[in-house]
């Protein structure tokens, strides 16, 4: 017997885009900063995107940033014009898809041009300072906040989805072996150079970085296999929810202590950082497991189960 949906159960698709609308919202409030007003916004942001990048990349964002420096004023105020309408659009029902979609745009030119695709491509990248890059995660948490309707697309989808969460996390496992990454003192100083502006957070930051000094190489394997084991799990499905939980927690750590909170109190930071989204992503992929399991225990009834009922319309 297929299971009947009420209008007023609860829609995990429909959180999520109230909760990516919130993040896009926030995105907004943070770009209409001060600090983005000035010739700062392009000396600081987006030609630090640039260092290191082969030429193909390099040049480009070199580009970008000399056209917007005349007009930085003009230019962030429409973008975070932009982000904020992209959040009231995804808390507005009527407009979620059109809203996903200009916001999948806009997040592949800021993946470009503001994060350098997530300086993947120059050696530096770390998943614990935010590597691929939140930009690219709004593609993929906006993937699966989609309007749900059912049938084979929706299946096609999700798989698709759960195969780029794979790849993120497998891909982190790469990272993590750089030897920007598992050099002893690598850890430490990503840690200790993590951007702050409240003391309570200086401290934590200063504390951890203390107890991680000089094991550097050892937490890089641990997180490698760790990154890796969710990644596989995502991809088999083997204790999915376990692992997806797993993984919740690892994104945390990363955006609290590898991150700051994204440097949010330092009046600098263009997004809250790639904690909240990857919470989101897996929070998303819990429920698809939640219902793929209920519909799968749904489907299979008891033979016993179906026979008493066939008996008794017959009675």
């Amino acid at each position: 017997m297929a299971r009947k949906v009420s209008a007023t159960e609860t829609n995990p698709a429909r959180i999520g885009q109230i909760a990516l609308g919130l993040l896009w919202l926030a995105d907004g409030a943070l770009q209409f900063q001060p600090y983005m007003f000035g010739r700062t916004f392009v000396t600081g942001v987006i030609l630090p995107a640039s260092h290191g990048q082969p030429a193909i990349i390099g040049g480009p964002i070199v580009w970008i940033a000399n056209l917007i420096e005349p007009h930085v004023a003009l230019f962030n105020a429409g973008a975070a014009t932009l982000e904020v309408l992209i959040g009231v659009g995804l808390l507005y029902r009527p407009t979620v898809k059109v809203s996903l979609l200009v916001s999948f745009a806009w997040a592949i030119g800021i993946w470009f041009a503001g994060e350098g695709l997530g300086m993947i491509f120059t050696g530096t990248a770390s998943p614990l300072t935010g590597a691929p890059g939140a930009a690219l995660l709004y593609l993929l948490a906006g993937l699966i906040c989609w309007p749900r309707e059912g049938g084979v697309e929706a299946t096609r989808r999700d798989a698709a989805a759960r195969w780029c969460w794979s790849a993120i996390w497998l891909g982190a496992a790469v990272l993590w072996l750089l030897p920007a990454n598992d050099a002893t003192a690598s850890t430490h100083d990503a840690i200790a150079t993590a951007p702050s502006g409240a003391g309570w957070l200086s401290e934590t930051l200063t504390f951890v970085a203390r107890a991680v000094a000089g094991r550097g190489t050892a937490i890089a394997l641990a997180l490698s296999a760790v990154s890796m084991s969710i990644g596989l799990s995502a991809l088999y499905r083997w204790h999915a929810r376990f692992f997806l939980g797993l993984a919740i927690a690892v994104s945390a750590g990363y955006w609290i202590v590898g991150q700051g909170i994204g440097g949010v109190f330092t009046g600098q930071a263009t997004d809250p950082g790639t904690g909240p989204l990857m919470i989101i992503i897996a929070s998303m992929l819990v429920a698809q497991e939640c219902d793929r399991e209920l519909t799968a225990r749904e489907r299979f009834v008891p033979r016993r189960a179906r026979t008493k009922t066939a008996r008794s319309k017959t009675a």
